[in-house]
């Protein structure tokens, strides 16, 4: 369950990211901004899983250690409580109460001393009487835990045969920094994309007479004309001021029902007409929701299409 919630949350945030940045280069900005907030939000949400893993993970272990603690001390106890008197002989009062005296403890310390004279005589008669022989005999009845010299490959090299630092790949050097330049690359490429695509400095002027946008817009909660009216005006108004020429001449008209066309002279750019559209569609007035249903550049006379 705990990988499953790690894959679904990865697709997840790999889609708002993705998303976000296709808002971004159509100028959708309210909608890229719920990508974000929700990429952050399954951000967080990935972080506080995993803590939350670890800190589980942490309590089982003390749990754990805490239940084998208090099992050791049990049998402590029991071990203590059936051990009673190991040696009896040391009891100074006898079980009739009378106090006896014992010379145990200078018959251990002479049997010790005459017990490590022993051994040391044994120990230079075997020392004297050894034979070469013997080891290497010793040697031979080793030899069959002994690992093999040659191993499934070939002969196995010893550690003194191999190499105290190993010598730098050639192949594994050129794959990696060919990654690495790949990488920085397609980040530059990307960077270079969305800050042509997000750029807010004039364009280049189409060869044309005007730009027509045609738009239908949708106001929820109200059948009234004149705020259907509003709305779409307010919301041409304020689209036509977020693209980077001066747009000062710019008539709206109704063509039919909630369908609206505007005409902006002179005529914009394509990347205005990006900005325009992106706008319109990403429209944040209240309860109003905006379709672009065509655009176009009108051609000068004499360039007719």
């Amino acid at each position: 369950m705990k990988y499953v919630s790690y894959l679904f949350g990865g697709l997840t945030a790999t889609a708002a990211a993705v998303y976000g940045v296709v808002y971004l280069t159509r100028w959708e900005w309210q909608r890229a901004l719920i990508c974000g907030v929700l990429l952050l939000v399954i951000e967080v949400l990935l972080v506080c899983t995993v803590l939350l893993s670890r800190l589980g993970r942490l309590e089982r272990r003390i749990a754990d250690s805490s239940a084998r603690t208090e099992d050791v001390w049990r049998r402590l106890e029991e071990s203590r409580a059936e051990q009673g008197t190991r040696f009896r002989w040391l009891d100074p009062y006898g079980s009739g109460g009378a106090r006896r005296t014992y010379v145990f403890v200078p018959v251990l310390m002479a049997a010790g001393a005459v017990l490590s004279g022993v051994a040391w005589v044994v120990q230079k008669i075997s020392a004297a009487t050894v034979r070469p022989g013997a080891e290497r005999r010793l040697a031979g009845r080793l030899t069959g835990l002994a690992a093999p010299v040659d191993g499934p490959r070939g002969r196995v090299p010893e550690l003194e045969d191999r190499e105290a630092v190993p010598r730098p790949r050639a192949v594994r050097g050129v794959v990696t920094g060919a990654l690495v330049a790949a990488c920085v690359l397609l980040l530059a490429l990307l960077v270079d994309t969305l800050s042509d695509a997000t750029q807010t400095r004039p364009g280049d002027r189409p060869a044309a007479a005007a730009t027509t946008v045609v738009y239908q817009v949708d106001v929820y909660g109200t059948d009234d004309d004149r705020a259907r009216a509003l709305a779409a005006r307010e919301l041409w108004d304020r689209c036509r001021r977020s693209t980077a020429a001066l747009n000062v001449h710019a008539p709206l008209s109704r063509l039919s029902g909630d369908v609206w066309a505007g005409v902006i002279r002179p005529a914009l750019s394509d990347h205005d007409v990006m900005r325009l559209s992106g706008c319109l569609v990403d429209a944040t007035a209240h309860r109003t929701r905006a379709r672009v249903l065509g655009k176009s550049q009108v051609e000068l006379v004499g360039q007719g299409r």
